[in-house]
């Protein structure tokens, strides 16, 4: 019985320690040094949240940056692929009506190379960010959706340019570009955009 005593005393104290203090410490130090990140990296505007720089939303708008694809629409809770493999039509198909779509959406030349991000899902399908090539194509599209100078159209690849991000540690990845980000930005550069 002493025994049983000690064990459940101990049980008790890990309890307490690893599942309330523990984690209340490292939340606090967490909302201490970097509160944005702790708290979901939330982009706030006018007060409003508008999304978070971790979680791809859906651009279907002309006058916006476009997302990479989704096989769980953008959803975050059930995320995940399509877990399709290599040989199976339904990818082929998915590819190719991706590929065409995203000509047809920019108006590019049949024979553009399309970026890998814009006609595959990513695993999570949840991916915020593009890579810096796919956000170019996109830019003549955008300009003359938003009537904009040559001047303003400008502005948009000086955006895409400063929004883009290195490779993590300077070697893991591909220079990429966020979304949300860069369509706020849009936003700001066109302060007279119209709704298409």
């Amino acid at each position: 019985m002493k025994t049983l005593i000690i064990s459940l005393k101990i049980f008790l104290f890990f309890t307490v320690l690893t599942g309330v203090i523990y984690p209340l410490f490292v939340t606090g130090i967490a909302q201490i040094t970097f509160p944005t990140k702790a708290n979901g990296s939330l982009i706030v505007k006018n007060n409003k949240i508008v999304g978070s720089e971790l979680i791809g939303q859906r651009f279907d708008s002309i006058i916006y940056f476009s997302s990479r694809p989704s096989a769980i629409s953008y959803n975050p809770l059930p995320s995940g692929g399509s877990n399709f493999g290599l040989t199976n039509a339904k990818l082929k198909n998915s590819v190719d009506t991706l590929k065409k779509q995203f000509i047809v959406f920019n108006q590019l030349d049949g024979n553009t190379l399309i970026p890998s991000e814009m006609i595959f899902a990513s695993a999570s399908g949840l991916d915020p960010h593009i890579s810096k090539n796919a956000a170019l194509l996109q830019v003549d599209r955008i300009a003359k959706a938003r009537n904009l100078s040559p001047d303003r159209k400008q502005m948009i690849i000086q955006s895409v340019k400063r929004i883009t991000e290195a490779p993590q540690y300077l070697c893991l990845g591909e220079e990429r570009v966020n979304v949300l980000l860069l369509n706020l930005e849009l936003d700001k550069i066109d302060t007279n955009k119209t709704s298409k």
